[in-house]
C-alpha cells in the first residue's frame, strides 16, 4: 500500500509540474497581445489551475511517504508518468485557438512528449505563439526525462540490455555521482547548458529569439517540432539567416544523441571519456558513412550542386538517425536510394543515456558481438570466447535481453504496419509511419506522412495506434508492455 501511495504522490507531483509549465506559454501570449491568441490565453491558464488543483490534490491525498519503491513501483511510475502528463498537457490544445478533438491533442502532445515530431497542425507559420512554445516545451520536458529513466531507471529494470549502463557499477572509475538527486541535478545542468548554448547560436545567426529558443528545445531533445510549416527549410531560405546554420544544427543533433552521462564524466575532467567509448565511436562511424552514402546519391542523381547536396545529405541524415526529424528538402523525393537508406536510418536512433530514440547503437554492437561470438564458435568449437563491451564482460543474460528487444521491436513495426493498413493506407505511408513512430523520428515517407505532409489527414483509430508506438519505442517497450503481465498485477 506504501508503494501505491507512492506512485499516486509522483503522479500528482508529476501534474502539478505541468500546471506549472503552462506558466511559459500563458507569458508567450500575453505578451503577443493580439487577439487571435485571447482563446489560446484563457485555455492556458484555466488548464493551469485545473492541472494544479488536481495535482495537489492527489499529492496531499496519497501523502509522501519514505517507504523504499520496488519493482513494480519503478515500473509503475516509468509508464503511468508519461501518460499522465499526457492527458493534462492535452487540456489547452483541446480548448484554445484550434480547438482540437481529443484524439489529435493526445497524438500532438504524446508526439510532443516522446520528441517524435509528427505533428497534426498546419499553418503554423500565424499560430499563437503560447501554442508553439508549449510544444517545445513538451519536447524539451520528454527529452530530460527519457535522459533521467535511461540512466537512473531503465538500468536497474535490465530493459533490452540496458543493465550494462548501471552508474553504480564495480568500477569507481564509472561512477558518476553517489545518488539519483546528484545524477538528476547535474544531468539538468548539462541538458539545459547545451540548450542555452545552442539558442544563443541560432539566434546570432539570424532567427528570432522565439524561433530560437523553440528550436533549440526541440533540437537539444531530438524532438523535431518547429514554428514554421517548412520547418529548418524556411530559415535554409531566408536571406536574413547569415552563417552555417545547418552545420550548427547538425552538431548539436549529434551531441544531444550522445550519453550524457559522459558528459558529466567530462566535467568533471575526465574529457576523453565520451572519445573513449565505443559506442560514441561506432555511432559516428555510423553518421559518418551514411552522410557519405546520402551525399554520393544526391551528386550522382545530379539533384542538387555539390555544395548544396553536401550540406543537405549531412543535416537530413543526421536528423534522422538521431531521430530529431527537422527537414529542409522533401527528402522523399530524392530517389530510391535515398529514399531506402533514410527508412533504414530511421531504426537506428541514438547511444543509449542520450535524448535520442531508437533501437541504439550499443543494441547493434552486442548483435554484431553475438555474431562473431556465434561465427568463432562454429570454426572453434572447443574455444572459450569471452566477448567485452568497453571493458565489461558480455553475459548470456545481456545477450538474452538484446536478442529479445530486437524481437519485439521488429515484431511491434511489423504488427502497427499491418494494422495501420487496415485503414487502407498505402504500404509507403504505413511502413513508413510504423518506423518513424516506434523510433520517435516524426516524418516518414510519402505525401501524407512525409516532410512535406503531416499527419492529420489519419483516421483516428491509426492516430491511436501511432501515439501508442510513441510511447511504446520511447519508453523501451518493456515499461509499457509488462502491464500486460498478470503476475505482474498479483501481490
Amino acid at each position: 500500500m506504501s508503494g501505491l501511495r507512492s506512485v499516486l504522490f509522483i503522479q500528482g507531483v508529476m501534474i502539478g509540474f505541468i500546471g506549472l509549465a503552462m506558466i511559459f506559454p500563458i507569458l508567450a501570449d500575453w505578451m503577443a497581445n493580439d487577439d487571435y491568441d485571447l482563446p489560446d490565453l484563457a485555455a492556458f491558464s484555466v488548464s493551469a489551475i485545473v492541472s494544479l488543483i488536481i495535482g495537489a490534490g492527489l499529492a496531499f491525498a496519497s501523502g509522501a511517504t519514505k517507504a523504499p519503491l520496488s519493482l513494480r513501483d519503478n515500473f509503475l511510475i516509468s509508464g503511468l508518468s508519461w501518460i499522465t502528463i499526457s492527458i493534462f498537457a492535452a487540456l489547452p490544445l483541446m480548448a484554445g485557438n484550434y480547438q482540437l478533438s481529443f484524439t489529435d491533442a493526445m497524438f500532438e502532445v504524446i508526439s510532443g512528449l516522446t520528441t517524435t515530431g509528427a505533428t497534426i497542425l498546419s499553418d503554423l507559420d500565424t499560430a499563437p505563439p503560447g501554442l508553439l512554445l508549449w510544444r517545445s516545451i513538451l519536447h524539451w520536458i520528454g527529452g530530460i526525462g527519457i535522459i533521467l529513466m535511461a540512466i537512473a531507471i531503465l538500468p536497474m529494470l535490465s530493459v533490452g540490455g540496458m543493465q550494462l549502463f548501471r552508474l553504480q557499477s564495480s568500477d569507481t572509475s564509472d561512477k558518476i555521482f553517489a545518488g539519483a538527486s546528484q545524477i538528476a541535478a547535474g544531468i539538468t545542468l548539462v541538458y539545459s547548458g547545451l540548450t542555452l548554448v545552442c539558442f544563443l547560436s541560432y539566434w546570432t545567426m539570424g532567427m528570432s529569439a522565439f524561433d530560437a529558443i523553440n528550436h533549440a528545445m526541440a533540437t537539444v531533445a531530438t524532438g523535431g517540432f518547429s514554428t514554421r510549416d517548412a520547418s529548418f527549410g524556411y530559415f535554409f531560405d531566408n536571406p536574413d539567416i547569415h552563417g552555417p546554420l545547418l552545420e550548427v544544427a547538425s552538431l548539436f543533433m549529434i551531441l544531444s544523441a550522445l550519453p550524457f552521462g559522459l558528459f558529466l564524466l567530462a566535467l568533471r575532467g575526465n574529457i576523453s571519456a565520451l572519445w573513449r567509448d565505443g559506442q560514441v565511436r561506432f555511432y559516428l562511424a555510423i553518421i559518418f558513412l551514411a552522410v557519405l552514402a546520402l551525399y554520393l546519391s544526391l551528386i550522382f542523381s545530379n539533384i542538387y550542386p555539390s555544395l548544396d547536396a553536401a550540406r543537405l545529405a549531412t543535416f537530413n541524415g543526421i536528423s534522422v538517425i538521431t531521430g530529431t526529424g527537422f527537414a529542409v528538402r522533401d527528402y522523399s523525393a530524392w530517389g530510391p536510394f535515398a529514399a531506402g537508406l533514410l527508412f533504414s536510418l530511421t531504426f537506428i536512433g541514438g547511444c543509449a543515456g542520450s535524448a535520442s530514440c531508437g533501437l541504439k547503437v550499443f543494441r547493434f554492437q552486442i548483435a554484431l558481438k553475438a555474431l562473431h561470438e556465434f561465427g568463432r564458435k562454429l570454426v572453434y568449437p572447443h574455444s572459450v570466447v569471452a566477448e567485452k563491451y568497453n571493458g565489461r564482460p558480455i553475459t548470456p543474460a545481456i545477450y538474452r535481453s538484446v536478442l529479445v528487444f530486437f524481437f519485439v521491436y521488429f515484431t511491434s513495426f511489423a504488427t502497427i504496419a499491418v494494422l495501420l493498413s487496415l485503414f487502407h493506407l498505402d504500404p509507403i505511408t504505413a511502413l513508413s509511419a510504423a518506423a518513424a513512430s516506434l523510433a520517435c523520428v516524426g516524418p516518414g515517407l510519402g505525401e501524407i506522412v512525409g516532410p512535406a505532409g503531416n499527419y492529420a489527414s489519419l483516421p483516428d483509430g491509426a492516430k491511436w495506434i501511432l501515439a501508442a508506438a510513441m510511447l511504446l519505442g520511447r519508453l523501451e517497450f518493456f515499461t509499457l508492455l509488462v502491464f500486460l503481465t498478470p503476475g505482474f498485477w498479483r501481490s
